[in-house]
């Protein structure tokens, strides 16, 4: 009766989880549907000039509106990567419900923001959006860890919750339909900020206060009112894979200590495994440099697609919104496309132990498949956002959220898999800090595609191209990573199978 109660409970926070990423996690990455609103309602109208054409016709140049609001998406989002780390370790030291209630302050302070916003009141989009940007990366870091609770279905479940998080951009497209449809923005957006109890019920209900361990301990169990022992574990009780069963090498990698064919060994102190450890090592710096690279070419399209689409379309506002409504609805989509390579990294998990080979190297070999895969799509996403045609676009967007979704489904499983879980906080935190640093090239970017090409992005996009061939050094470094890896099981396999040889003698020459 207990296991069914525990089962069902881990049912119901899969299905909440999956909910919340759906509707709330990544809603602002639909910004170009909430652009084509805001431009409706007059914000930032007041940069807009009168200009003269080439036959000296006169028309409304409304470049300095679309640059400020390309702005307030850029900051946003630098502010929010920029300031994970320090979220990271408060994930980390204080665990889960702290931080998810951080994300529900910020979170209904961007949509009251919002809610009292007007063209008068522009300015208030540049906090709401960074309130909102942070609070849902909160919402679906915090829900990575559910994927704890279905050993077999790990990887599955993080990039299920990656697909979701791209589908919840869809959320604005529904506010630019009720929009059209007579509902103004501020209705629809003091509906999502009533929706912060839902977050808080979820919080406390079905969500652990701590950490969910991996792997989980028997009957392991959470939440308020619970009457059974839960949360209250032992580091033994957590696992191996939590602290103790994992040390870095000379290089700096992380690396098991245990083989399965290997004897009893003393485990190593807690203390040998570092979060520097983990900062200085390759595989942290080779993650960082593909996890940058692909972030930088997701946010400056997505920044600059308004623009795009007006300058390709001729600026037909029905054009416009009839690609901004595709791209919404591509974007939903996200949460069917991004499960296969959850799959796939499963899949290919069983088949790396059917092998031999030990779980650590066939976590690794299955996330090298998948960091391969999402660097191919990337590369061909931004292809084809270099050629300026506008019909192609369906096609950029159709990759532009595959290559998202498994841009992140591969960055949270590839944290937990390589390094210990104990810091996954603060080394995703770490990380994402660091690749707002990359970020800020967005800035002198869009300065240069508005004042010295003239608003086309081409020789950018041309640029970013050949960039994003950088992306696949990672998966070379992983495949190299791996290679070691199977060459030192191999040697100690030897070694103890050579001493075992040895004390079977010994007798005998007695």
């Amino acid at each position: 009766m207990f296991e069914c109660g525990v089962k069902l409970r881990y049912q119901l926070t899969l299905f909440s989880g999956l909910l919340e990423c759906l509707c709330f996690t990544g809603v602002v990455y639909g910004w170009a549907s909430l652009v084509f609103v805001l431009k409706r309602e007059g914000y930032f109208s007041e940069l807009c000039v009168n200009a003269t054409g080439l036959n000296e016709s006169q028309y409304t140049d409304c470049t300095n509106q679309d640059n400020q609001l390309s702005l307030v998406f850029t900051t946003a989002a630098f502010s929010r990567d920029f300031l994970r780390f320090p979220v990271g370790f408060i994930f980390d030291a204080f665990g889960t419900l702290a931080i998810r209630l951080i994300a529900i302050f910020l979170y209904v302070t961007g949509t009251f923001l919002i809610t009292v916003s007007s063209a008068e009141l522009s300015v208030l989009l540049f906090p709401s959006v960074a309130c909102l940007l942070m609070s849902g990366m909160i919402f679906y870091i915090t829900n990575t860890q559910v994927g704890n609770l279905f050993k077999k279905h790990r990887s599955a479940v993080i990039t299920v919750y990656a697909g979701a998080f791209e589908s919840s951009a869809a959320m604005l497209l529904v506010v630019k339909v009720l929009y059209e449809s007579g509902i103004s923005l501020h209705i629809s957006f003091f509906f999502l900020c009533l929706c912060g109890v839902l977050h808080l019920l979820r919080s406390l209900l079905l969500m652990p206060s701590a950490h969910i361990p991996y792997p989980i301990p028997e009957n392991y169990t959470y939440g308020l009112h619970c009457c059974y022992p839960s949360e209250s574990l032992t580091k033994e009780e957590e696992g191996g894979i939590n602290t103790s069963d994992i040390a870095p090498n000379k290089e700096g990698a992380i690396v098991d200590m245990y083989l399965e064919e290997s004897p009893p060994i003393k485990p190593v102190s807690q203390d040998e495994i570092s979060f520097m450890d983990c900062v200085f090592s390759k595989l942290f710096f080779g993650h960082l440099l593909w996890f940058s690279l692909m972030l930088l070419r997701q946010t400056l399209f997505i920044s600059t697609l308004n623009p795009t689409l007006n300058r390709l379309s001729d600026e037909d506002s029905a054009t416009v919104s009839k690609y901004t409504n595709a791209f919404a609805i591509i974007q939903f989509c996200g949460v069917l496309f991004a499960p296969w390579n959850g799959f796939l990294m499963d899949r290919q998990r069983i088949r790396a132990l059917t092998t031999g080979k030990t779980e650590r190297e066939a976590d690794l070999t299955a996330i090298l498949l998948s960091l391969f895969l999402t660097s191919v799509i990337c590369f061909l996403f931004s292809l084809c956002i270099s050629i300026p045609v506008l019909p192609l676009q369906y096609v950029t967007f159709a990759l532009q959220v595959i290559s998202s979704s498994c841009m992140y489904g591969g960055h949270a499983a590839f944290i937990n898999i390589a390094f210990p879980i104990r810091h996954f906080g603060k080394l995703s935190g770490m990380l994402m800090s660091l690749a707002s640093l990359v970020q800020l090239l967005q800035m002198p970017l869009l300065n240069f595609i508005s004042e010295r090409l003239h608003g086309d992005p081409l020789y950018v996009n041309v640029g970013m191209t050949l960039l994003s061939l950088v992306v696949f050094i990672h998966p070379l470094q992983v495949y190299i990573h791996c290679r070691g890896l199977a060459s030192k099981s191999k040697n100690s396999s030897s070694e103890m199978c050579r001493s075992l040889s040895t004390e079977s003698v010994r007798p005998n020459i007695q």
